[in-house]
């Protein structure tokens, strides 16, 4: 059967020992006026200044710290406590908590942005640029099938195929595959295999 085509970014799936996913996550700060928008499976780096802001692709070898989850703030407007599972871009507020999954032994889920194939498992891979969606809030990153290599700098490591039914079809495009952060603040993990 054709998998499903829903990119939804990186979501916590389990832990590398096989341990279930507890639901971690830490609070980082986003920068008042940050211009771009962060969205709930994106994954985000630590800047200069001590906050931390969404992965750019033409920054492709800067380590990963992990993957937004969402936020909250004081609303700029009416001053209330804003929850969300989105960052949106230019909030004028001096209180952006970031909440992010940044365990560096966390397997997360990814939908692949074609066919992915058992052979390509253990290499490492760069994520496309999708749109994130600001009614849900989700992220719109996929893996990047084509960018698989055994660079240590790209930020996924894939190590298997979701046992996911609507997704798991290595024929067909969209599967979801199972990753780590590969090159993780804090620690990189060996080079992919070729």
């Amino acid at each position: 059967m054709a998998n499903i085509d829903s990119p939804f970014g990186l979501r916590a799936t389990r832990m590398i020992s096989g341990a279930p996913y507890s639901g971690g996550e830490s609070s980082y700060r986003i920068a008042n006026n940050y211009d771009t928008a962060i969205f709930s499976g994106d994954l985000v780096v630590a800047v200069t200044g001590g906050g931390i802001e969404k992965y750019d692709l033409s920054a492709a070898t800067v380590p990963i710290l992990g993957v937004f989850v969402g936020c909250k703030y004081t609303d700029p407007v009416d001053q209330s406590q804003r929850f969300s599972s989105y960052y949106p871009a230019s909030t004028a507020a001096d209180d952006i908590e970031a909440l992010v999954i940044d365990g560096s032994d966390v397997v997360f889920t990814v939908q692949a942005d074609a066919a992915f194939p058992v052979a390509d498992l253990f290499g490492n891979f760069q994520v496309t640029a999708g749109a994130g969606n600001t009614r849900t809030g989700t992220s719109g990153i996929e893996l990047s099938v084509t960018s698989g290599a055994d660079t240590a700098t790209l930020p996924l490591k894939a190590i298997d195929i979701s046992r996911d039914p609507d997704n798991s079809d290595v024929a067909s495009t969209h599967t979801n595959v199972l990753v780590v952060i590969q090159n993780h603040v804090f620690g990189q993990k060996a080079a992919g295999l070729a």
